[in-house]
């Protein structure tokens, strides 16, 4: 108890010592106001319970989803088999398990693509201004005037179906609002007085661009993330159940409501199962969103 005390009184301190304790001070009153939010805490909830799930997969499901059993088709839920079987006589359950773990690879792998991309184009043009700012803006205005399922599903005709040429559309048809929302933070900060102050100093443009600007926008750009999850996630489904995402075997949630759709009146649960898990996922990711934009744009006022 003492130990939990003193390190509250070292999180709750009014002079940090350095900056080290200042970072852990500003994450734990985040998360003090975070935790007051019921909505949130339910999010976090649900994406945590899904990372468990894609975790703990070969131990929670009996098989790996693929091992069909024509004996067993389009059985009803039971004892046996929690959520029924498939037209194939697979483990819906199983699949819905195993399929956790391809959405989960989908949204990591967007990420790490994405918000590179578009912090460096936005923050780059804000920063540099002139003809750089208008050529990088209208190649961000032609990708955002498609829609994005249209225009991932150009890509990928391009590319070929395949779940790696899925996730490098959606990370193609995905960085432009980001970098515009980085553009936008960036005008905001490029006169302040701490980048006037480091370029008195000598920092060069490139220096001030990733050490200054960059994590300036970091926050505002994991909240967009974290609100466009659901959007990647039916992006993501829409591949799979036009066949353009992952391939069979694989147990992916939009291509499972593709093979089932024909059993919908008699045999629902075939493809409502998958839907409902991307329904709760995305309402997941939402609710999270919402949260960690009140604790980390400053504009809302959420984190005091």
């Amino acid at each position: 108890m003492t130990n939990k005390q003193g390190l509250r009184s070292w999180l709750l301190a009014d002079f940090p010592e350095n900056s080290f304790q200042a970072r852990c001070q500003r994450a734990y009153i985040g998360w003090l106001s975070f935790k007051t939010n019921p909505i949130a805490m339910l999010g976090l909830f649900i994406v945590v319970f899904l990372l468990l799930v894609a975790l703990f997969a070969p131990w929670i499901a009996a098989g790996d989803g693929t091992v069909q059993d024509l004996q067993n088709r389009l059985q009803p839920a039971s004892a046996e088999h929690w959520f029924g079987t498939d037209e194939l006589g697979r483990d819906v359950f199983d699949r819905i398990v195993w399929g956790s773990r391809i959405t989960l690879y989908i949204i990591f792998l967007v990420s790490i693509i994405v918000m590179p991309i578009g912090l460096i184009v936005g923050t780059a043009a804000g920063l540099f201004g002139g003809w750089v700012d208008k050529v990088l803006m209208r190649i961000t205005d032609i990708f955002l005037a498609f829609p994005r399922l249209i225009l991932a599903l150009a890509f990928v005709a391009v590319l070929g179906p395949g779940l790696e040429n899925a996730v490098l559309a959606i990370a193609m048809t995905t960085w432009s609002p980001y970098a515009r929302l980085a553009r936008a933070e960036t005008l905001t900060v490029r006169n302040s007085e701490y980048i006037m102050a480091a370029e008195i100093m000598g920092a060069s443009k490139l220096r001030i661009l990733f050490s200054h600007i960059m994590p300036m926008c970091l926050s505002s750009t994991i909240v967009r993330l974290t609100l466009d999850m659901a959007g990647i996630i039916l992006t993501a489904a829409g591949l799979g159940f036009l066949g353009l995402g992952a391939q069979p075997p694989l147990a992916e949630w939009g291509a499972m409501i593709a093979t089932g759709r024909d059993f919908l009146l008699d045999q629902w649960w075939v493809p409502t199962i998958p839907g409902i898990a991307i329904l709760v996922v995305s309402l997941g990711f939402n609710l999270l969103g919402d949260g960690l934009r009140d604790v980390l744009d400053p504009r809302s006022g959420g984190g005091e």
